[in-house]
């Protein structure tokens, strides 16, 4: 019983009793190897790792936006509700605010009531400017403040195998899906 207990310390000291160990380490090109923490619509903090094991659809955009932002979560609805129930339960959505001032998580919440998200799937979050910043590169989202407030930015939606790397990406926004990108959807969700 001794040498159990002993090596039941040691397997947990390395670490090595966690479930992203046990996945083993994350891709280099994962999006998921950002350490920054993020907030959800919630008030819950958390790091992208925490997201590992589903594929996900992640964008970002930003709470006050009136326009195109609507429109791109409109484009990961399409996709969500074209899937059936089997893939919508392993398919995960993230959405990330590039304006952390406004992007609380009261205003997070809004917008997943307004738009009439699951919240059990869905995740609206923000972090800081540093982390806004990170996330943009590593997804290729370029983005600038306008003098009114308003951002002028990428309008995509990127589609994220469990481990975090991009595998596909879409530009087409709206109601009417990319049928390219809503395949591979279907592929990384079997």
């Amino acid at each position: 019983m001794k040498s159990f207990l002993s090596l039941f310390v040691i397997v947990f000291a390395l670490g090595l009793g966690s479930a992203a160990c046990a996945a083993g380490p994350l891709p280099p090109d994962s999006v998921l190897q950002l350490s920054d923490r993020f907030t959800d619509q919630n008030g819950t903090e958390f790091t992208l790792a925490s997201r590992r094991g589903h594929p996900q659809l992640v964008a970002m955009f930003y709470t006050s936006c009136q326009m195109v932002c609507p429109l791109i979560i409109d484009t990961a609805r399409g996709i969500d509700k074209s899937l059936s129930p089997a893939e919508q339960a392993r398919l995960r959505v993230l959405f990330v605010s590039m304006d952390p001032a406004k992007g609380t998580p009261a205003a997070l919440a809004a917008v997943m009531k307004k738009r009439n998200l699951d919240g059990a799937r869905w995740t609206l979050a923000r972090t800081d400017e540093a982390g806004v910043r990170k996330i943009a590169a590593v997804l290729g989202v370029r983005y600038r403040r306008l003098a009114n407030g308003e951002f002028n930015h990428t309008s995509a939606v990127f589609l994220l195998d469990a481990d975090g790397r991009i595998i596909a990406k879409t530009e087409q926004i709206g109601a009417k899906s990319d049928p390219e990108f809503l395949a591979k959807v279907h592929a990384a969700l079997k």
